[in-house]
């Protein structure tokens, strides 16, 4: 098998523009340094890992010109569409196989990424569960043929990982359970497990 691809999906970091569930219990400010802190973690500890391609999928388009992003990632646009689209787009663009995640889960390591893309040896497709019901990785191992397979998932909910994995019908590994950070009380358990 080929070396696979890891593309993390993210937004540039700006106040009012990220981590919106999370600002409504914590203020704009707080959730926007939370999300520089994970977004800027995450690409020090994925990057430069000769093991995959590196992609940073960012958001919005003209974002991909920004100075701050780290050397060894290829940085290109998310485009237009619903969340599952441009998901789809990127893990398309990549060929497979791929594995796609946010730039905002705080626990994802370089062996988790390893695990997922080694899945997509015996399975079609990979997810990583988050405590929440959603998931916070997604791989292929080839190019999706359809860019609306994940029509009808319901988004930012319990069922989201459920609904995913009936939308593609393919043959699915799981992987590592990560709590993700939508909202108060996810930072608040985030921060206590980081003080232990």
């Amino acid at each position: 098998m080929r070396r696979g691809t890891l593309i993390v999906l993210a937004k540039a970091p700006a106040l009012g523009r990220v981590k919106r569930r999370l600002a409504r219990g914590l203020g704009e400010a707080q959730a926007l340094r939370f999300y520089r802190t994970c977004l800027s973690g995450t690409l020090r500890r994925l990057g430069n890992d000769p093991r995959w391609r590196s992609v940073l999928a960012v958001a919005p388009d003209r974002a991909t010109v920004a100075r701050h992003w780290p050397r060894g990632w290829t940085v290109v646009p998310q485009g237009g569409g619903d969340l599952g689209v441009r998901m789809l787009r990127q893990l398309q663009s990549a060929g497979g196989p791929a594995v796609l995640v946010g730039g905002d889960i705080p626990g994802i390591t370089p062996a988790l990424i390893a695990r997922a893309l080694d899945a997509l040896r015996y399975a079609d497709a990979v997810f990583g569960p988050s405590d929440d019901g959603g998931y916070w990785l997604i791989g292929l191992a080839r190019s999706p043929r359809r860019l609306d397979s994940l029509a009808g998932v319901r988004w930012s909910t319990e069922h989201a990982l459920a609904d995913s994995i009936r939308a593609l019908g393919l043959k699915t590994a799981l992987v590592d359970r990560l709590a993700d950070v939508d909202e108060a009380e996810g930072y608040r358990r985030w921060v206590r497990n980081r003080s232990d």
